[in-house]
């Protein structure tokens, strides 16, 4: 069976799972790479909040001269809300600090600047981590993925709610930034107090600031930077997560079958992106790295990548193929691969056919 884009030899990797052996040297191998560092983590938090507070002092200044001046830094800004993501989702997994204090502390300062309540969002983040791949574990953390044989029993309501949710103008542009904006500012119901806590001083300190900054820039003007680069970053960030698990041959399995070393290996993609683009994702396209060891800080998933032959038979998944992917829908499970629309209309006349006969 070929493996895109984690092309692994079927001795190492089979569709039953992983060999107990392998998984044993692939933690040896990534151990030393958890182990995270004051100084890197520092110089993320400088490189990257200090600019993006800079670019909001120069849209102040921009406002004085020309809107065509200030809503391509605000796109810039967006771009740097992403990376700011990624250190908070780094806090999320207790990866970015040593001290797990510093880790919830920034997490919840990231998670303000990205309207992501840091308690809520670590609860459903994990359990994304631990039913990646899992068929029967689909609902959480996650992209609503329906297999061929579920779509065609559905309603024709649910049909057609499943096709707009993955039409990619509501998937990358209207569900962002409802998440962000609606979405997150209601606790789960099955939160822990402390989850619905941070949902509520989130909501308390986003306010604050919504007032403080529109007292500064203006209601209107703060606003439509504010949701500019929501947008931008919702949009990257979403088509991140997307390409990370939605690609032709990924990774899923039901009940004792599914492993979690062969769903990091094989259900997460290595998105390989131009150098500056990786810089903005905060390393987050060594996905197949990060879910092997979500302990592993983002500043140190390429020199893991780097360590080991092994990791080098990865097949990268590129900026132009992952565009590919976005014809995929439906999860087939007689040739456990992604497939679109046209192939599952086929499986569907192929089923009138047979039962002609």
């Amino acid at each position: 069976m070929p493996i895109h884009p984690i092309s692994m030899t079927a001795e190492v990797i089979s569709a039953a799972g992983v060999r107990p052996a392998d998984k044993v040297a692939w933690r040896h191998l990534v151990e030393k790479y958890r182990e995270p560092s004051t100084a890197r983590a520092l110089w993320q938090v400088a490189n990257t909040f200090i600019p993006y507070v800079a670019l909001w002092a120069a849209m102040y200044w921009c406002l004085w001269v020309s809107w065509w001046l200030v809503w391509p830094l605000a796109m810039l800004a967006g771009l740097f809300l992403v990376r700011i993501f990624i250190i908070f989702h780094d806090c999320g997994h207790g990866s970015f600090f040593p001290s797990q204090r510093a880790n919830s502390v920034l997490g919840f300062v990231a998670g303000i600047l990205t309207f992501t309540p840091f308690y809520q969002w670590r609860y459903e983040h994990a359990i994304h981590h631990s039913t990646a791949g899992h068929l029967d574990k689909r609902g959480v953390g996650d992209i609503w993925t329906m297999t061929v044989q579920e779509y065609l029993e559905s309603s024709r309501w649910r049909r057609f709610a499943y096709v707009l949710a993955r039409n990619p103008i509501v998937l990358f542009f209207i569900a962002p930034v409802y998440m962000f904006v609606v979405h997150q500012r209601f606790p789960m119901l099955s939160a822990s107090p402390r989850e619905r806590h941070s949902v509520w001083w989130a909501n308390l300190t986003l306010l604050l600031m919504a007032i403080a900054l529109s007292w500064v820039y203006g209601l209107a003007s703060y606003l439509l930077i504010q949701l500019i680069a929501l947008a931008v970053a919702g949009a990257v960030g979403v088509w991140m997560f997307y390409v990370q698990h939605q690609f032709e041959d990924v990774y899923w399995e039901r009940g004792e079958n599914w492993d979690y070393a062969a769903a990091a290996l094989r259900g997460s993609s290595f998105y390989k992106l131009p150098k500056v683009l990786q810089w903005f994702s905060g390393n987050i396209g060594f996905h197949h790295i990060h879910h092997l060891s979500a302990r592993i800080p983002n500043y140190n998933l390429q020199r893991c990548h780097e360590a080991d032959p092994l990791f080098q038979q990865v097949k990268p998944l590129t900026l132009w193929s992952s565009f590919r992917t976005l014809r995929l829908r439906l999860w087939d499970e007689s040739t456990r691969k992604l497939v679109g629309y046209r192939q599952m209309r086929q499986v569907r006349k192929e089923r009138k056919a047979q039962a002609k006969k």
